[in-house]
């Protein structure tokens, strides 16, 4: 068996397995009006997840024809040829390889009217919840606004390597909190930015919590 064809066969089997996982689960989504409003008036954005909680959200915006990074390793391989077969326009590189491209590529999608750039600011080595400077970086180059996400499931599985990757179980709920648009101006550092995005993360993640920890399923 070819490597193409192994390939193949792999993507295939993974996008039906997290189709029915993901399909099976209820879905409780808040604050779509904070990127959707920017959106229609012709403003760009980066959606902000971090790196163990995106399956969750390459699901819920399948077929939204938005762009996503990614890394070069094996298994962004797999996740990316996926996301490409739900509709996701898929951008690799990393702060280890190939950064400099998906940078540009990054740059080349905000500047479209209205666009949106999926990223997770920690990945795809971490440190976990540490953000890398690219996404930071092309926000304020092109005064995009970062949307900060949470995501909370109630059956998931936790795979552990720098971060902890999450694969949603079956048949579970799953909470999904988009926040409201955060800018950054030129001027500010990126370490000041990134501890911005880093609370800004936090504050939307306590209020998904509270929000789930509250509801009766």
């Amino acid at each position: 068996m070819t490597d193409s064809l192994a390939m193949k066969i792999k993507v295939s089997l993974g996008s039906l397995l997290l189709k029915f996982f993901y399909g099976t689960n209820r879905k409780d989504v808040r604050g779509r009006n904070n990127y959707e409003s920017l959106i229609n008036e012709g403003k760009s954005v980066i959606l902000s997840a971090w790196h163990g909680q995106l399956l969750s959200i390459v699901y819920d915006l399948r077929k939204e024809n938005f762009h996503a990074l990614a890394g070069t390793h094996k298994d962004a391989e797999i996740i990316s040829r996926i996301a490409t077969k739900w509709g996701w326009n898929m951008m690799r590189g990393s702060s280890k390889e190939k950064g400099e491209v998906a940078y540009k590529d990054m740059i080349r999608a905000l500047k479209q009217p209205g666009k949106v750039v999926f990223i997770t600011p920690d990945g795809p080595t971490g440190p976990a919840r540490i953000p890398k400077p690219g996404g930071i970086r092309a926000a304020q180059t092109i005064n995009a606004a970062i949307i900060p996400i949470s995501v909370h499931s109630t059956r998931r599985w936790g795979f552990t390597n720098w971060d902890t990757f999450y694969l949603e179980q079956p048949f579970g709920k799953i909470f999904i909190q988009y926040g409201e648009p955060v800018f950054f101006d030129k001027e500010h550092d990126f370490n000041e930015c990134s501890q911005i995005l880093i609370e800004k993360m936090d504050e939307v993640e306590q209020i998904n919590l509270h929000y789930a920890n509250n509801e009766s399923f």
